[in-house]
C-alpha cells in the first residue's frame, strides 16, 4: 500500500554526534484505506540539545519499556557470593553463602557440581566441626527454631526423588539420606523443607529479595575430611541435575532458569561469580552432555600438547558399564586423568621442556625446577571434546607451584590419576579463570577463558521464552549483581534509525 508522508518542513536529516528525535503521528490504517503520517520535531530546528537531556529522555522511555517487560512475568537471575581459591595450599575449595529458615540464617557451603543435594549441618550433629580455619562462622540449622521448617515424610513424593541422589531410607517416618564422597568422607541426615532466601536480579530492579520453599538435607553425622576444622564449611551445595538439586527445584517452580554459570578467580585472592542463569560471552564453545549419567559427563576425545595430538586410544575416555568417562566437577580441587592417558600426557610435557628445565620427582609427582616464567617455557595443552569444542589450558592450569629451591621454583604436574579407576575428572585446577555454563535445557556445557574478576553479562529466559540480559560484577562482601539497563540503547536507537532509513526511502541521512 502506498504511504504518503507530510512534514511541516522539508525533511533531510543529518547526524553528527547527536540524535534527532521525531514524533510520529500516524492515522490508523483500516481496511485498506490510505494513511497519512506526519513527522514532527521533538526539538526546534537548529536548537542544540544538551546531551544529558537526551539521555534523560532515553532513560524515561526505556524505563517504561523495562517495566512493561517485567510486568509480563518471567524468571530472574539468582546470584550467590563466591569465596575461596583452587590453591590446595591455601583453601582448596570455592564456597558460597546461602540463607535458610525463618528468620534467615547464613550458611557457608562448598560449591559442588559433582553432587545433587544441598545439605547443612544440623543440631545435634555427631562429628560436625564447630570452628573453621577459613575464618567463617559455622552455623547449625535447627528445624525447631524455624516455623517454616517441615520434615519430609517417607510418603512424600520428594522422598522418592531423593532416592535418585542418595542412599535414602526411612526412620520414624522421616525421609533420610546417606552420602558418600569420593575422598572417603560421608554424611547422614534427613530431609526438610524450608525457605531459601534469594538475591534475585531482574530487569525491573537492580536487586530484590525473594524466597522459595526448597528441600535440603539436615546433616546429623559426618565422617572423614568433613570432620576436620581446617577447611570446614556448613555443608555442601550440590548443583547436579537430579530433581532435588536446588537448580531443578527453582526451575520447576518458575523462579529461575534451568541453567547456571560460574567464573572462579584463579589468583590468590580467589572468589568469583556464581549465578543461576547463563553467562553470555562471544567466545563460548559448547559440548553436549552425555545422556543418562548422574554427573556432568562430557565426551573427551583427545589431548593435544603443543598442537600435537597424543597417541591415546579414544576409548580411554569412554563410559563403559557406567564406569569411566569424563566429569566436570567444581567440588574437586585438582584434575585427574585415566591412567592410560596420564602417562602419555606427563611424558609429552616433560619432553617438551627437557631442554629448559630440570625434571625431578618429588613425593611421587613429576616436578620441574625452573628459573624463569612457566608461561614462557611450558607448552599449551588442549582438551578436545565432542562437537569440536576445545578447552585450552595455560601452564598454570595443569601445573602447581610447590616451593622454591636455591632461587629456583619447583612446579609439579597438577593432574593426578586415581588407581584402578579409568575416570577423568576436571576440577578447579582447570575450571578456574573460565566462564563455565551448565545449560541443562540444552543439555550442554560451555566455557571460555575469562578474567573472572571483571563483570559478565547474564541471560535468563522468561516464562514467555524472552531472553533478558543483566550485568554482573565480581562479588565481594557487599557487592551484588547490577543491571545495565541502558548499555544496549545506542544500538537500539541506531537500529531504529536504520529501519526508518529503509522504510522511508525519501529521507537522506
Amino acid at each position: 500500500m502506498p504511504v504518503s508522508l507530510h512534514g511541516r518542513n522539508p525533511v533531510s536529516l543529518t547526524f553528527s554526534g547527536a540524535v534527532l528525535f521525531l514524533w510520529l503521528n500516524a492515522a490508523a490504517v483500516i481496511c485498506g484505506f490510505p494513511a497519512s503520517l506526519t513527522l514532527e520535531r521533538a526539538f526546534p530546528v537548529n536548537h542544540r540539545i544538551e546531551l544529558h537531556k537526551l539521555r534523560d529522555r532515553d532513560i524515561y522511555r526505556h524505563r517504561r519499556i523495562l517495566q512493561q517487560a517485567s510486568s509480563s512475568g518471567g524468571v530472574g537471575v539468582v546470584d550467590f557470593p563466591v569465596k575461596g581459591t583452587y590453591d590446595p595450599f591455601r583453601v582448596g575449595l570455592y564456597y558460597t553463602k546461602v540463607q535458610l529458615g525463618s528468620p534467615p540464617k547464613d550458611y557457608y557451603v562448598q560449591i559442588d557440581t559433582g553432587s545433587d543435594v544441598l545439605w547443612v549441618s544440623c543440631t545435634p550433629c555427631n562429628g560436625c566441626p564447630t570452628s573453621s580455619g577459613l575464618q567463617i562462622p559455622l552455623e547449625f540449622y535447627d528445624p525447631s527454631t524455624s516455623p517454616t521448617s517441615v520434615p519430609i515424610s517417607c510418603s512424600d513424593q520428594r522422598c522418592e526423588q531423593a532416592s535418585r541422589s542418595s542412599d535414602s531410607g526411612c526412620s520414624n517416618n522421616q525421609c533420610s539420606y546417606r552420602f558418600q564422597y569420593g575422598d572417603g568422607s560421608g554424611t547422614t541426615g534427613y530431609y526438610v523443607s524450608d525457605l531459601m532466601h534469594l538475591n534475585m536480579i531482574g530487569l525491573d530492579s537492580e536487586s530484590s529479595n525473594s524466597s522459595a520453599n526448597v528441600v535440603f538435607g539436615c546433616s546429623t553425622s559426618q565422617t572423614g575430611d568433613l570432620t576436620k576444622s581446617d577447611r570446614a564449611v556448613d555443608g555442601i551445595f550440590g548443583f547436579g541435575q537430579q530433581g532435588l538439586s536446588i537448580i531443578s527445584q527453582l526451575s520447576a517452580q518458575g523462579i529461575a532458569s534451568d541453567a547456571f554459570s560460574h567464573c572462579l578467580v584463579g589468583s590468590d585472592e580467589g572468589g568469583g561469580i556464581l549465578v543461576i542463569g547463563q553467562i553470555m560471552e562471544p567466545n563460548m564453545v559448547y559440548t553436549p552432555l552425555v545422556q543418562s549419567q548422574p554427573h556432568y559427563n562430557v565426551n573427551l576425545q583427545s589431548i593435544s600438547v603443543n598442537g600435537q595430538t597424543l597417541a591415546i586410544d579414544p576409548s580411554t575416555f569412554a563410559i563403559s558399564d557406567n564406569q569411566g568417562g569424563t566429569i566436570i566437577d567444581s567440588g574437586t580441587t585438582l584434575a585427574y586423568l585415566a591412567k592410560e592417558a596420564f602417562n602419555p600426557f606427563v611424558d609429552a610435557i616433560t619432553q617438551s621442556v627437557s631442554q629448559s628445565v630440570q625434571p625431578l620427582i618429588s613425593k611421587g609427582n613429576q616436578c620441574y625446577l625452573i628459573t624463569s616464567s612457566v608461561a614462557s617455557i611450558f607448552p599449551a595443552v588442549s582438551l578436545n571434546f565432542a562437537g569440536g569444542a576445545s578447552m585450552h589450558l595455560r601452564p598454570q592450569e595443569y601445573l602447581l607451584q610447590q616451593n622454591s629451591m636455591g632461587g629456583a621454583e619447583v612446579w609439579c604436574i597438577g593432574f593426578q590419576t586415581i588407581p584402578n579407576q579409568g575416570i577423568t575428572i576436571l576440577g578447579d585446577l582447570v575450571l578456574k579463570d573460565k566462564i563455565v555454563v551448565y545449560d541443562l535445557a540444552g543439555q550442554r556445557i560451555g566455557w571460555s577463558n575469562y578474567d573472572c574478576s571483571t563483570s559478565v553479562n547474564v541471560s535468563s529466559t522468561s516464562t514467555g521464552g524472552r531472553s533478558e540480559v543483566v550485568n554482573a560484577g565480581q562479588f565481594g562482601s557487599s557487592s551484588s549483581l547490577k543491571i545495565t539497563r541502558y548499555e544496549l540503547i545506542p544500538i537500539l536507537i541506531l537500529a531504529s534509525i536504520l529501519h526508518l532509513a529503509v522504510t522511508f526511502v525519501g529521507f537522506s541521512f
